[in-house]
This record gives C-alpha cells, sequence and structure tokens, in this order.
C-alpha cells in the first residue's frame, strides 16, 4: 500500500457513483482512498455505491431546497475546502461534470492536491447544451493534473487545448467496469417489467428524459413523440423511470399517466435499471449515461438531444441524434421497430466505451505519480 497517498474520491450524483464505485474497488489494498459524498443526489447515491458493496467514508451537507447552483457551488466549495484542510489529501479524484466535481476540482487545485478527472474531454462546443454540464468540465480540465478521457476523440480534445500529452491516458469508460461487475447480478433480470404488467411478447422501449435544456416545450414534445409510438405500435410498451424533480415530474404525467401501455414509474436502482435496458427493444434517453450503457447491451439508442458529447456512439452506429422534435422521435423509434435489417445494423455495432477495465488503468497511472 502507497502509506503516504490518501485519496478522496468525490461522489454528488448517482452517475458519479455508478462510474466511480469501480475505481474506489480498483484502489482496495493500494492506498487509502475515502468515498466522499457531497449530497447532491444523497439518496440515489448511496443506493448506486451500495450496489457495489462500496459506502461513503465522508458525507458532506449541501444540499437546501430551492437553492440555486450558484448557491450549491458555494456551499460544496466551503464543505470541502473544510474537508481537504481537515484530512490532509494528496489526491482528489473527480468524475465527469456535476456541480460537485467542479467545486472539488477548483478547491483541490487551491490546496494543492493532484487533481486527477475520470471522463475527461468531452465537448459538445455548445455551453448551453448540455447546461451547465459543458461548462464544468471545460472549467475542470485546467486545474486537473491528470486527464482520464474515455476514448481517443476525447483525449484529441484535450489535446487540442493545450493538455500536455504526458498528463492524459486513454482508459476507456468507467461505466463499462460497472456494467461488467453487475452482470452477474443481471442475469435474467426482468422484474421490473413483469411487475408492471408488461407481456413476455412485448416490445419495450425504456425511456429516460431530466435535462434542464429539455424542460418546457421540449419535455412535452418528447412526450408526444413517444406516446404516437406506442399508438402506432400495438405490441410496444414504454417504461418511464421519471426523475423525482417536480417540473419532469408534473409534465410527464400530464402527457402520459393515462396510457395503459405507458408506465410512469419512480427512479430505479442500478441493479433494476440495467436489467431494463437487458429487457428493452429501444432506449430512448438523453441521459449521458445511457448512451454509454446501452451499447455494452447492444441495444440502439435514440438521444433525446440536438447535440452530444459523445459523438463516438453515433460514428459506431450504436445511436442516432434525434432532438426533441416528436414527429422525428416517432418516426426514427418507427424504422427500428420495422426495419429487422436496420434495428440489426445498430445492435450489432461495436462499444466505443472500452472494455470494462479502465478503473484499474485509472489506479495503475495515479500511482506511479510521486507522493505529494
Amino acid at each position: 500500500m502507497a502509506a503516504q497517498r490518501k485519496i478522496a474520491i468525490i461522489v454528488g450524483t448517482r452517475p458519479e457513483a455508478i462510474k466511480l464505485a469501480p475505481v474506489a474497488l480498483a484502489f482496495r489494498g493500494k492506498a487509502e482512498a475515502h468515498v466522499v459524498a457531497t449530497g447532491q443526489h444523497r439518496d440515489m447515491a448511496g443506493e448506486a455505491l451500495a450496489t457495489f458493496g462500496v459506502s461513503a467514508d465522508r458525507t458532506l451537507d449541501t444540499m437546501v431546497a430551492g437553492q440555486s447552483l450558484g448557491q450549491l457551488f458555494g456551499r460544496l466549495v466551503a464543505a470541502l475546502d473544510v474537508l481537504f484542510a481537515d484530512e490532509a489529501y494528496s489526491d482528489v479524484i473527480v468524475q465527469g461534470d456535476t456541480t460537485s466535481a467542479m467545486a472539488a476540482a477548483i478547491v483541490g487545485h487551491y490546496r494543492g492536491l493532484r487533481v486527477s478527472h475520470v471522463e475527461a474531454g468531452l465537448r459538445s462546443f455548445n455551453k448551453q447544451a448540455p447546461f451547465p454540464e459543458e461548462v464544468h468540465r471545460r472549467v475542470i480540465a485546467p486545474a486537473a493534473d491528470l486527464h482520464f478521457p474515455p476514448t481517443e476523440r476525447a483525449r484529441a480534445n484535450l489535446l487540442a487545448e493545450g493538455i500536455a500529452e504526458g498528463h492524459v491516458l486513454v482508459t476507456g469508460n468507467t461505466v463499462v467496469d460497472a456494467v461488467r461487475l453487475m452482470r452477474a447480478q443481471l442475469a435474467g433480470r426482468s422484474e421490473v417489467a413483469e411487475r408492471l404488467g408488461v407481456p413476455a411478447e412485448a416490445r419495450l422501449i425504456l425511456l429516460t428524459s431530466h435535462r434542464r435544456e429539455a424542460f418546457g416545450g421540449g419535455l412535452s414534445n418528447i412526450c408526444a413523440g413517444v406516446r404516437a409510438v406506442v399508438d402506432a405500435h400495438a405490441d410496444v410498451h414504454v417504461v418511464y423511470p421519471v426523475h423525482p424533480n417536480p417540473v419532469v415530474r408534473e409534465t410527464v404525467a400530464h402527457a402520459l399517466a393515462d396510457h395503459p401501455r405507458i408506465h410512469l414509474i419512480d427512479p430505479l436502482g442500478y441493479v433494476e435499471l440495467m436489467g431494463l435496458i437487458g429487457r428493452a427493444t429501444l432506449v430512448l434517453s438523453d441521459s449521458g449515461g445511457l448512451q454509454e450503457e446501452a451499447p455494452s447491451f447492444d441495444k440502439p439508442i435514440l438521444i433525446l438531444r440536438d447535440t452530444t458529447e459523445r459523438p463516438e456512439v453515433l460514428e459506431a452506429g450504436c445511436g442516432v441524434l434525434v432532438g426533441t422534435d416528436a414527429a422525428r422521435i416517432a418516426a426514427e423509434a418507427a424504422r427500428l421497430l420495422r426495419d429487422e435489417a436496420a434495428y440489426a445494423a445498430m445492435a450489432a455495432a461495436p462499444n466505443p466505451f472500452g472494455d470494462g477495465h479502465a478503473s484499474e488503468r485509472i489506479v495503475e497511472r495515479l500511482l506511479r505519480e510521486p507522493d505529494r
């Protein structure tokens, strides 16, 4: 074990928990690594960590009802600054582009810690989409010392921004590690669909949509497009785990709650969600994580956004951008449901996000760095 290493692994949201749990596991027996839960998604992140047998070593109290993003950022900076000073960490690991990740990267830089960025280099080149994540990840990049992009394209983005090549290592995406770790628990899991009364012979669409840029008309259009798909295909059911945000819940319930083959449910645990992907015929989502997870199950994904910071999924042929236009959503979904060759081509496309061993590469590279 590297005796002088004391590493903070920052987990704010459920996606961070899913993608960093494999990293925490990879550090076991090699360095003292604390999982720090910022509280941004307190319950959902804790449940996701527990799925992998991981729990938070330190927990912060930063969430206040109704606070703005700026207020959340300020509370995170203050709490993390105290924690980093008290614990005397040598390293901090952040993942992705959340408010928690940006705050931890900045405070880590201020405190002279080595900052490692997992899933570095993703860019949409549009600071409004996704909002606020595109700005967050651009802020993290110059604060970070080690950059772990999931793909060669993400690496190229970092080099184009002046990041030194020796500080960048393409690792693959740790979400593929998470899926690999969960495979044993996923075998034959379709309990959610069965519980909802979805017939075994039915084709299932998994739908998720919660991004801020889709609030209002965009989300209403998504719901209209999905409803049209179900109306046009008598054997299709939709399962929609609805985000707890009240704006999302109100819009979705108004548009879809009365349809007998559209099932609105509360957010699922990670294993249940992955089980639904395995059961699904098709995934419709604006989630960044599901753009990576669906190809791991050989499932085509229609991306409910106008742009993506994961163009690899488009280039590999695993997914299609459909935006929030109801007619486009309905047409693309119908094409895949009716055209067996088109569906088979997308389902057989190679996974562009790695081999499931990204976490091992991250840990090995970080531990080769000199102690601080």
